[in-house]
């Protein structure tokens, strides 16, 4: 009798579907995705109060499965196809022994993508990312779907430093990398603009390393205010991980960890150019040959 006849049928149909998840999960086990967290980190970090909502359905089963499916399925072949990234530095994070805080410079919506594509399989089943409370959980569905491709969860950037800490501190103290765009919000010319103060104060309150990024195209693909993306080459840069120097505060480690962005950000043997993407195009764009009379 087949599965969809007689009463039996949905049972039939929920089991099947927990083969198929149940498939899925012991490959991602053969791929040491499930690693657990080493009894050697510590416990470091201020108490923080814990928040509404955090999204944890996100970093459960079976949804940690179906978002695998998601990404390679849907989001990361899209990526590929749009912007045929080129990662550079990626040893940097092939093997993490421990949570660190991705800090990249933020110009588009296709960031997150970018950066998720530039992981290492095991690192991004274990990344979360910071995503503006006030932008994407005004209605709820769309906080729900970015938290299910995504594993995203709300932050405040209005907030001061305890609210900053809230979900942050508790995840990477739980063993997740997060993705931080200290920024705050888009740059709207692609610019990197200056960092905030919040990436020294989480990273120093919760001994994290911050891994620097710089992404490069990604305003071209899609910049402030298009709906939809462009293709485009991409391509990301990845820095070594930086610990705090002792006694060093929080805005001086995040000036230190921007500096650190926008070096990732320069080309050897080319001259740093200033204004508009635009401006810039127009500054690279072959000239005419000029005739003498």
């Amino acid at each position: 009798m087949p599965w969809y006849s007689g009463d039996r049928g949905p049972m039939q149909l929920a089991r099947a579907i927990g083969d198929v998840v149940g498939d899925v999960q012991r490959v991602r086990r053969g791929w040491r995705w499930d690693t657990p967290r080493p009894r050697t980190w510590p416990e470091q970090g201020a108490v923080v109060p814990t928040p509404a909502s955090d999204l944890g359905w996100a970093r459960q089963e079976p949804v940690r499965t179906i978002r695998w499916l998601i990404q390679h399925g849907l989001l990361l072949p899209f990526t590929e196809v749009m912007a045929h990234p080129k990662v550079e530095g990626r040893e940097w994070v092939t093997e993490l022994e421990r949570p660190v805080i991705f800090a990249a410079n933020h110009s588009s919506h296709a960031d997150t993508s970018l950066v998720l594509h530039a992981l290492s399989d095991r690192a991004r089943d274990r990344t979360v990312v910071a995503a503006a409370a006030d932008y994407w959980y005004k209605r709820p569905l769309l906080g729900n779907v970015v938290g299910l491709f995504l594993n995203t969860f709300p932050f405040s950037r209005t907030g001061g430093a305890k609210e900053q800490l809230h979900s942050a501190s508790r995840l990477l103290k739980a063993g997740w990398n997060l993705v931080f765009f200290a920024e705050g919000s888009r740059s709207p010319d692609g610019r990197i603009q200056e960092f905030k103060p919040g990436l020294g104060f989480l990273s120093n309150e919760t001994g994290t390393p911050v891994v620097p990024l710089h992404i490069r195209g990604a305003h071209r693909i899609m910049p402030k205010g298009q709906k939809l993306p462009l293709p485009g080459p991409v391509r990301v840069r990845i820095g070594k991980p930086m610990t705090a120097h002792a006694k060093e505060g929080s805005r001086e480690f995040t000036a230190r960890v921007e500096q650190a962005v926008r070096a990732l950000a320069e080309e050897p043997g080319q001259p740093e150019l200033q204004g508009t993407w635009i401006e810039r195009w127009r500054a690279l764009k072959p000239r005419e040959p000029e005739y003498l009379d």
